[in-house]
């Protein structure tokens, strides 16, 4: 059979989705735990959240007929958690609390607990008892890990690309394939 549509979606499966996620549903408990109603750096703060999640979905639901627009909208997703991290760097910063640097004993505890399985299965669990230093840092850590393999997500969209081609390439050679098989009956 001649095809030229590849299957798209199966964002559900990406880790990158997955901590976009939690990502989205911390910063919306943060928001209203410590950052003032009706203020406009909460609703930045929930939209980025929101855009970070929804664009890796929308990207990966567009793969089946646009590469260009799936790394596009892979890059939006990236470019919002970026802005998103800036928010939580400045919320330390303004309010003079720590941010916790790499080599920070706290850090690598936090690191280790956002890859495990405990993590995942409940990620809002301490949400409700973190102060806000503590949970500025938890956001950027997450947030530094999931820019990291959407990073990574671009590169392989980008390599399939080089690969397969675009729609059009796709469409072409399902095309050529077609009336060549349909002469040679």
């Amino acid at each position: 059979m001649n095809t030229f549509l590849p299957s798209a979606g199966g964002y559900r499966k990406l880790r990158a989705f997955q901590l976009a996620e939690i990502i989205c549903d911390l910063s919306m408990i943060f928001a209203k735990k410590f950052v003032r109603c009706g203020s406009r750096t909460r609703d930045q703060i929930e939209q980025a959240a929101r855009s970070g999640k929804q664009n890796i979905a929308e990207g990966s639901e567009a793969s089946r007929t646009s590469k260009e627009t799936e790394i596009k909208l892979t890059n939006v997703a990236k470019a919002s958690l970026e802005e998103l991290l800036l928010d939580f760097e400045d919320h330390l910063r303004q309010n003079n609390l720590s941010l916790w640097g790499k080599e920070h004993p706290r850090t690598f505890h936090l690191r280790e607990y956002l890859k495990s399985d405990h993590f995942m299965q409940n990620p809002t669990r301490f949400a409700e008892r973190m102060n806000p230093e503590e949970f500025c840092n938890l956001m950027i850590t997450l947030i530094n890990q999931t820019t990291y393999l959407l990073r990574r997500l671009i590169d392989r969209q980008q390599q399939q690309f080089l690969e397969h081609g675009g729609i059009k390439e796709q469409m072409f050679r399902a095309r050529i394939n077609y009336r060549n098989s349909k002469s040679s009956e």
